[in-house]
């Protein structure tokens, strides 16, 4: 896992003040119960894992942990990243806020574009509830590396194709403990990974 947390992407942060306390609070009480799960956090080397989003109120447009924060127990409004535009093929991302969106963010942005009902995403990660949901809930591709256009067309993939919208979880095979869940607001993309739990 000697790639763990570097983003892919080519990134166009827009550094801006912390957005209101009031913007990221839910998402950050989310953020919290999931640290103290152990689904979110931090390596022994320091690299940290998992992130959470939420859709703005903008719909186009969503807050994400930022890049660099699964290591800091608790978050605050200077943790969090505005997610503008997004273009996988070309493997780009527009952001503002006071710090670079998480790495995975590609990924959070195709499930928003393809279900316009959901505004909460959630990635954790969990070796055996990974490997235990391998194949048996929608997985992507083992080819397909995180926080890259061949992920985000995976999951497009799955999608399209598979029973995931109606699921709301899937399992990564290319990237080691990483599931993802979602809903129509975080409370149920944390209920469908508690359902797995």
């Amino acid at each position: 896992m000697t790639d763990e947390g570097y983003i892919k992407f080519s990134a166009d942060w827009q550094h801006a003040p912390p957005f209101p306390v009031a913007a990221t609070a839910q998402l950050n009480a989310f953020r919290q119960e999931l640290y103290e799960m152990g689904l979110i956090g931090a390596y022994e080397n320091g690299i940290g894992f998992g992130n959470i989003s939420c859709r703005a109120e903008n719909g186009g447009l969503f807050y994400i942990s930022g890049s660099k924060t699964g290591n800091f127990a608790e978050l605050d409004s200077r943790h969090y990243a505005l997610v503008t535009d997004v273009g996988a093929p070309e493997n780009r991302l527009s952001c503002t806020g006071p710090i670079i969106a998480s790495s995975e963010s590609m990924s959070h942005a195709v499930i928003y574009e393809e279900c316009p009902d959901v505004n909460g995403v959630i990635h954790v990660h969990d070796f055996h509830l990974w490997k235990s949901l391998m194949h048996k809930v929608p997985t992507t591709e083992a080819s397909a590396p995180y926080g890259s256009p061949e992920m985000v067309e995976s999951i497009r993939r799955l999608l399209v194709e598979a029973d995931l919208k109606a699921c709301k979880i899937f399992v990564m095979e290319g990237h080691e403990e990483g599931i993802f869940t979602f809903g129509k607001d975080l409370a149920e993309a944390m209920a469908v990974l508690k359902a797995y739990l």
